[in-house]
Order: structure tokens, then C-alpha cells, then sequence
């Protein structure tokens, strides 16, 4: 059997993209609820807001390093399997990427640096200052990321000649159409995400009567920005979907699975798109709504697959499926938020077992759901690279085989399992070892157990049981008798 270098190479760069966007989604939105927490720390005095950063930083730091690990190898991927691709767009992905490393990750590995070992070495406002750097620097790396795959999507600003890409407007090509939507909705899906593994680790704790105090206050915090951000992707996400309808139809098509081009579309619940036969089976659909919703009228025009040559249509199983996953999973995601807000009277939040149970599973659905999102959006674009101008015929590179593309893919998928075993083993040590591991590092925990009875239990070498008892009646007024 002759292996095929495009789809293995499609496949491989899926793979690496989908493992490293679950760590940069979840850094995104805990760099910012770290800046917060150092914030009211700064402010109030409060001990509990330092020990909850502490062990907030400690996670960070593991995924942040994993998604370093993870990231770095994607570019190494354009040179290897997409060099047409490469050489064709190098005038405007090569320095967008380039700003990307000045602007962002230099700014993270700076002040990361501070913020996890200068907490005791720097002033509080400078430890403050570093957590709201780090938090800028995951936004501006996502910025330009999300501005060139938006390009790839509604390229802007350029001109194709013989096969290259030459800028004539970079405001045009940075701000394409596709990027404020792209941009407003990955950011959302990172506070989300953020939200949902706090609350989610919080529940857990509050389950087991550990730290109640802290985790209850997290939780609290969490749920308040949960109850905005939830609600707020739903309408980011309509305003995407008719910024996809006008630019790329075909894929706004395949996420309705709508073969023809017809009004009154209904919206399908279920159905099992038969790509070959150009249908659908077993349709279960709500009559009209998908013309509302795309259209805002009940008999609204939906653009079909109709329109779009066969070899030009992306996988509709693939597209319409992960779709409706990632939209059940954000209807989820606002009932707890609305539960949450329902239950907050009288605290029953952080007492409901149902709930913080339920806030437990919640904990992985940001990560599919964000998964779901990026095959919607890459596999929706098939079989474009450069969105009507490169397909993957013209993008890969000339001299790559099957059998090469199989063995880097073997090795991606071999390292890559390694680096998410060790890391999910550190961070599941992390957990296990809760904000209890941060009361030893804390001024006030040395005062309180200086406060505590002097027993045999607290002294580290064998003593005489009765010479304990002794000491602990000497007074400082004794003068030592």
C-alpha cells in the first residue's frame, strides 16, 4: 500500500497542533486569575489570596513548560512537510511569527522568572507587576498566532503573484476580516477554560473539606466571571459564525450539513452526513431555526455544498460533528454558570454535592470543546492552506514521501506522549498535595504553631517525656531556671 505524504503530514500537524492548543488555552485565562489573585493579595494583606497564587503558579509553570514543548516544534514542521507553503507565504508568516517570539515569549520567559522564584527576593509590587506581564505576554503571543491563522483563512492585504505572496497592506493582513471574531472568541474559550479547571479543582477540594476557606473564595471568583463569559461566548460565537457564512460558505455548509442551497433551513440535532451520495440520513432537525440563526430571518438563504465543487469540499461528517460538540458543550458550560448564580444565595455553591461534582467533570469539557473548535476551523477550510489561493497539493513539500511522513509522525506521537505522561504525573502530585503544601512557606502559620503546646510530638530527636514537661511550664521571667 503506498502511503500518501499529504494526508500523513495533515495528520501529523493536526496531532501536534490539537496536544499543544490545550496548554496555551488553559495558561491564557490562569495567567490572568493569577495577576487578580496577586492583585488582591497586594491589596488586602489577605494570606489566603498568596497561598491560592502560590499554588496556582506551581501549576502554571508545569503547563506553561509543557506547552513550550510542545509549541516549539510546530515550526520545524513547516520547513519539513509544508516548504512550498513556506517559500510561498515566508513575506507574511515570517515576521508575524518572528513578532510572536520578540513581543511575547521574551516578555513571559522575562517576568516568569520573577514571578516564580522572586516572590521573597523583589518588593510585592514587583512580584504584582511580574504576574500582570506574564498575563500580557500570553495575550499578545495569542494575538499575532490568531491573526496569522485568521490570514490563512481570509487572506487580506496581499497580492498573489506567480505563486507568492507579496504584502501591500499589513493593518489589512494583521487585522484580516476573520481575526477581531477569531480573536474576541479564543480569548473567551481561555477564561473559560481557566475558570472551569479552578472551579472544577476547587469543587474537588471542597468535597474532601480541604481549605475550605480558600477554595470556596476561588470558587466564588471563578463562578462571577463563569456567569459573564459563558453567556458572552454564545453571542461572540453568532457573530463568528455570520463572519464564516460570508467569507467561507462552504464550511458554514458543512457545519449545518446543508447540501443544497435552499431558505427556511432547518437546524439538524442529529444526522449522518453521507458525503458520497451528497445527503444526510436520519435527519432530526428543528424546522427553520438554522435560517434564524445564520440569517435572523425564518426564511433566510443558507448557502449549500451544492455550490462548491466535490474535490473542493471539506470532510462534512468530520466538520458538522465537532461542531455540535463544541456547541453542547458551551450550552453546558452556561447551566452550571446560571446554576451557580442560582445557588450562590446562602452559599449552597460551595455546599451542593451535585454541583461541585458536577464543576468536577466540567473541569476537561473547555479542553474538548476548544479541540472541537480547532477541527471545525481547520478541517472546515479543507482542502485550502492559504484559504483559495494554496491547497495542500501545492503546499507540501516536493521531496516528502509517505514513508518519512509515517516516521516523523510515529516519533511526534512517542515524545509527545512522553512529555503528557510526566506532566500530568507532576501535576496530579501538585493537586494531591493542595494549598496545604503552601502553609509551611507562610509567616502566620510559623506564628501560629509557635502558639501551640510544647509536647514531646514537636521535638525532633528522642528526650526524657518528664524533662518536656518541665520546659514547657518555664517562663522567659524565669531567667532560664
Amino acid at each position: 500500500m503506498e502511503l500518501d505524504p499529504i494526508l500523513l503530514s495533515r495528520i501529523q500537524f493536526a496531532f501536534v497542533v490539537s496536544f499543544h492548543a490545550i496548554f496555551p488555552v488553559f495558561t491564557i485565562g490562569l495567567a490572568s486569575f493569577i495577576a487578580l489573585l496577586e492583585g488582591l493579595s497586594f491589596k488586602t494583606g489577605d494570606p489566603i489570596w498568596e497561598r491560592l497564587s502560590k499554588f496556582w503558579i506551581k501549576v502554571f509553570a508545569v503547563v506553561f513548560g509543557m506547552g513550550v514543548v510542545s509549541g516549539i516544534v510546530m515550526a520545524f514542521q513547516f520547513g519539513t512537510n509544508w516548504s512550498n507553503f513556506s517559500q510561498a507565504t515566508a513575506n507574511f508568516l515570517g515576521p508575524v511569527l518572528s513578532y510572536e517570539v520578540i513581543t511575547a515569549f521574551f516578555l513571559e520567559a522575562a517576568f516568569l522568572g520573577v514571578l516564580l522564584f522572586g516572590r521573597d527576593k523583589v518588593p510585592k509590587g514587583v512580584h504584582l507587576f511580574a504576574a500582570c506581564m506574564v498575563a500580557l505576554g500570553t495575550f499578545i503571543s495569542s494575538f499575532w498566532i490568531l491573526s496569522a491563522n485568521s490570514w490563512m483563512q481570509t487572506p487580506a492585504g496581499i497580492e498573489f503573484v506567480n505563486g507568492v505572496v507579496y504584502v501591500t497592506s499589513w493593518s489589512e493582513a494583521i487585522f484580516n476580516p476573520s481575526f477581531y471574531y477569531r480573536f474576541a472568541h479564543m480569548a473567551l474559550a481561555s477564561f473559560l477554560t481557566g475558570g472551569f479547571v479552578v472551579a472544577g479543582v476547587s469543587a474537588w477540594y471542597l468535597l474532601r473539606g480541604r481549605e475550605v476557606e480558600a477554595n470556596r473564595k476561588a470558587l466564588s471568583m471563578c463562578l462571577w466571571m463563569l456567569m459573564v463569559a459563558a453567556p458572552l461566548q454564545l453571542f461572540v460565537g453568532d457573530l463568528h459564525g455570520l463572519n464564516t457564512m460570508e467569507h467561507q460558505p462552504a464550511k458554514v455548509a458543512a457545519m449545518e450539513g446543508n447540501w443544497e442551497t435552499s431558505t427556511g433551513v432547518p437546524l439538524l440535532l442529529f444526522a449522518l452526513p453521507d458525503q458520497a451520495n451528497q445527503t444526510n440520513r436520519f435527519e432530526i432537525g428543528i424546522p427553520k431555526l438554522a435560517s434564524l440563526i445564520l440569517t435572523h430571518e425564518w426564511d433566510g438563504e443558507v448557502p449549500g455544498l451544492d455550490v462548491v465543487p466535490v474535490d473542493e469540499q471539506p470532510p462534512v461528517a468530520w466538520v458538522f460533528w465537532s461542531f455540535r460538540v463544541m456547541v453542547g458543550l458551551g450550552m453546558l458550560m452556561i447551566f452550571f454558570a446560571l446554576a451557580g448564580l442560582v445557588l450562590r444565595k446562602g452559599g449552597k455553591y460551595a455546599r451542593s454535592r451535585w454541583f461541585l461534582q458536577g464543576l468536577r467533570f466540567m473541569s476537561i469539557t473547555p479542553f474538548i470543546a476548544v479541540l472541537a473548535g480547532w477541527f471545525v476551523t481547520e478541517i472546515g477550510r479543507s482542502p485550502w492552506l492559504l484559504y483559495g489561493l494554496i491547497d495542500y497539493q501545492a503546499g507540501i513539500t516536493p521531496s516528502l514521501t509517505g514513508g518519512m511522513a509515517l516516521f516523523t509522525l510515529i516519533g511526534y506521537v512517542l515524545v509527545y506522549a512522553l512529555v503528557f505522561t510526566a506532566g500530568v504525573y507532576y501535576l496530579m502530585r501538585l493537586l494531591y498535595a493542595g494549598l496545604e503544601s503552601e502553609e509551611s512557606d507562610h509567616p502566620d502559620d510559623a506564628h501560629d504553631r509557635a502558639k501551640r503546646p510544647f509536647s514531646a510530638a514537636h521535638v525532633p530527636f528522642e528526650v526524657d517525656p518528664k524533662e518536656v514537661e518541665r520546659l514547657s511550664r518555664i517562663s522567659p521571667l524565669d531567667g532560664g531556671r
